[in-house]
């Protein structure tokens, strides 16, 4: 599943459990670079269709295709799932509408580019917290200072208001994260993701029927709701699910950080929208900062933030060590 416009399933890489071991990372790379890209290009495509079937109407019918296609797929055995999961899933599901949804409703004001940005620090500030290394530290001045950028000189051609709606959707992304590890812990497979999907579509309804209704007297726009559905959020999940195999997370992370620049680009090629010195600034801070909390995530134990938990124990600092490997990797 995607995380609105600035991810696809990157939460993956939170939770695959794969950073202990040999790797033939051939073509690995390529599959994760091919997944941002599809991921930015399905979200420029999908602002196309805006003015026909409207922001949330493209959303409704994004989810709905891409939970139907994906459950045809993966076939989830629903039948012995326990409450907690149900209730995991039905809340990712929540989250991924949120997030789908405040990121259309932005991108009808503000460039893609600086969408991606914004969101992005949602699940950045998710890999912080989960780290207490005074290298950190800098990595979140970096990043605080390009969001900070965007607030202070936004220019004429990004209002206020599309900005909250994408900081919006970043803690709608920064919720994603940690559902998604929850429901992979309780959940077998990738059945949670078809079901995240629908219930994602359902939130959507109310929103975007008018719009997506439209396909009923135009059924040649399914044809663009379904590339979108391809885009954004099956070809991502494929593509990933198969580069997770082969490469670290660590390496993964630092390439999903360039979803900013590919949001740039794709915004530029397919939509004409050119940002300004300040939105440029302002994504290369975010992109490095998102490099560089992922290559300090899984790097040498460095020197630790104090806290009053950590002056009691001594084995604190190993244990929060553990688990942050555990949920990053």
């Amino acid at each position: 599943m995607d995380r609105g416009s600035h991810a696809g399933p990157v939460s993956i890489a939170f939770t695959a459990g794969n950073l202990d071991r040999g790797y033939d990372m051939a073509g690995a790379p390529l599959l994760v670079l091919l997944s941002v890209a599809s991921i930015q290009f399905g979200s420029a495509i999908g602002r196309t269709l805006f003015d026909e079937l409207s922001a949330t109407g493209v959303v409704l019918l994004r989810a709905s295709i891409a939970a139907l296609v994906l459950s045809l797929a993966t076939r989830p055995g629903l039948r012995n799932w326990p409450a907690a999961a149900w209730r995991a899933a039905g809340l990712l599901g929540v989250a991924v509408a949120g997030l789908n949804l405040l990121s259309a409703l932005a991108l009808r004001t503000v460039p893609l580019g600086v969408v991606v940005t914004v969101s992005f620090l949602g699940p950045l500030t998710v890999a912080l917290v989960q780290t207490r290394r005074l290298l950190d530290l800098v990595w979140a001045v970096l990043a605080g200072s390009g969001v900070a950028l965007l607030w202070w000189h936004p220019g004429a051609s990004v209002p206020l208001g599309g900005l909250v709606l994408a900081a919006l959707a970043g803690v709608c992304g920064a919720g994603y994260i940690l559902l998604t590890a929850r429901v992979g812990r309780l959940v077998p497979g990738v059945g949670g993701l078809p079901v995240a999907l629908t219930v994602a579509a359902l939130v959507a309804l109310p929103f975007g029927v008018r719009g997506a209704s439209v396909v009923v007297e135009r059924p040649a726009l399914l044809i663009g709701a379904s590339s979108v559905a391809l885009l954004q959020t099956i070809f991502p999940y494929v593509l990933e699910l198969l580069a997770l195999r082969r490469i670290p997370t660590r390496v993964f992370g630092i390439l999903a950080s360039l979803n900013p620049a590919a949001a740039a680009i794709a915004g530029l090629l397919v939509l004409d929208q050119r940002l300004g010195t300040v939105a440029v600034v302002a994504l290369v801070l975010v992109t490095l900062a998102g490099v560089g909390v992922t290559r300090a995530s899984t790097g040498p134990p460095g020197p630790s933030l104090p806290s009053r938990r950590s002056r009691e124990s001594p084995a604190f600092g190993r244990d929060a060590g553990r688990q942050c490997c555990r949920r990053r990797g």
